[in-house]
């Protein structure tokens, strides 16, 4: 049974979407103001966090930027009441999953919950069908997956949780050529067209960090046109 932790401050909403989803086979806390939602994230692991902006106390990008550098990898369903693209582009740079704008249908917040979670599963069996060995070797670039660490040329590299799964991504197949949407697809899990700048900023970051020069990558390439992939 997957467990859902719900920050939502409107009780209406919150018991609402707990209702449906306990119908949908679901567990569900709940968390009533940014604070208690934060503390609950960290004491409990949970499959899925849906995540209000407009919050007391704490708002829901400061718990989901929080969580990120944290290290804590739970899948973030947002939900807020403002509809313009900076916030929801923000989400997605902070490390949300997904994105969903007040008023909604709550039968499409379940809809989205289950595509999350079919999404989650297919990327986990994929990965560990590519992840026999735990570590990966690429030229002087070593990935530790069950550590979550990165080294290049030996010295340890601090990455946050997305860039380390977008470099372990192009790790999984050197030379294969990704699109942005391709990487939104499968390294966000956001199945929605018109991020592409969010996934150019991560690739920035992650080249300023494992790159000797990064205005001429040695290991993460632009493929013109198309996008990126990891040299061979």
């Amino acid at each position: 049974m997957h467990r859902v932790l719900i920050v939502e401050d409107d009780a209406d909403i919150a018991n609402l979407v707990a209702i449906h989803l306990s119908d949908a086979g679901m567990q569900c806390d709940l968390a009533g103001d940014g604070d208690e939602g934060l503390r609950q994230a960290r004491r409990r692991r949970h499959d899925l966090i849906v995540l209000d902006v407009m919050l007391p106390k704490a708002d829901g990008m400061t718990i989901c930027r929080t969580l990120r550098l944290e290290g804590i990898p739970t899948p973030i369903l947002m939900l807020t009441a403002k509809s313009e693209e900076l916030d929801r582009v923000l989400g997605l740079e902070l490390g949300a999953d997904d994105y969903l704008t007040k008023p909604f249908s709550v039968r499409e917040l379940v809809a989205r919950v289950k595509a999350l979670f079919r999404r989650i599963e297919m990327t986990g069996q994929e990965e560990r069908e590519a992840d026999r060995a735990p570590v990966l070797h690429h030229r002087d670039l070593f990935i530790d997956l069950e550590k979550r660490k990165v080294e290049v040329h030996g010295r340890p590299v601090d990455l946050t949780a997305r860039e380390f799964d977008l470099l372990a991504h192009f790790a999984r197949r050197p030379g294969r050529c990704y699109t942005r949407q391709e990487l939104l697809d499968s390294v966000w899990g956001y199945q929605y067209a018109g991020y592409e700048h969010t996934v150019n900023s991560h690739i920035s970051r992650l080249r300023a960090k494992i790159e000797k020069n990064p205005s001429d990558p040695a290991y993460v390439e632009t493929v013109w046109g198309v996008g990126y992939r990891l040299a061979e």
